[in-house]
């Protein structure tokens, strides 16, 4: 599972849907949480809280240009490739934190993909659970 650490900037409920809009270092996520019946007390502007996804909901992109719907874009470096027959696990540096990316073998090969490559991460913001930090 991946963990990344952000300060809430804001936080908009409509209809049980809560669109919650972070940062880390000045790179901003977003995170959608479907379904919710209230606002937790603790996703409030100013906190520290983590966002937690998993390794399957990273996607990575070479050369990645236009426009995208995704919010959620962490420019990474590649610092290592566990190539398996039908799975490969590529472990991305982003800040300082190190993210994991379960995607095809056959996508890393497309993207010959090798480590240093400089890579974008996307992550769909209803793809990340939001935590308490203690």
């Amino acid at each position: 599972m991946n963990r990344i650490d952000l300060i809430i900037k804001e936080v908009y409920c409509s209809g049980g849907i809560i669109l919650v809009d972070m940062e880390t270092e000045d790179i901003p996520m977003s995170a959608l949480l479907i379904d919710a019946a209230d606002n937790p007390d603790w996703l409030k502007k100013g906190n520290v809280i983590s966002a937690v996804f998993k390794e399957t909901e990273v996607s990575i992109a070479k050369n990645l240009s236009g426009i995208i719907s995704l919010r959620n874009k962490l420019l990474c470096s590649v610092i290592n490739i566990k190539r398996g027959e039908l799975m490969s696990v590529i472990s991305l540096k982003f800040q300082h934190y190190i993210i994991d990316s379960a995607i095809t073998t056959r996508s890393v090969n497309l993207l010959n993909l090798k480590e240093n490559d400089e890579v974008m991460a996307l992550i769909k913001a209803n793809e990340i659970t939001l935590m308490k930090n203690k």
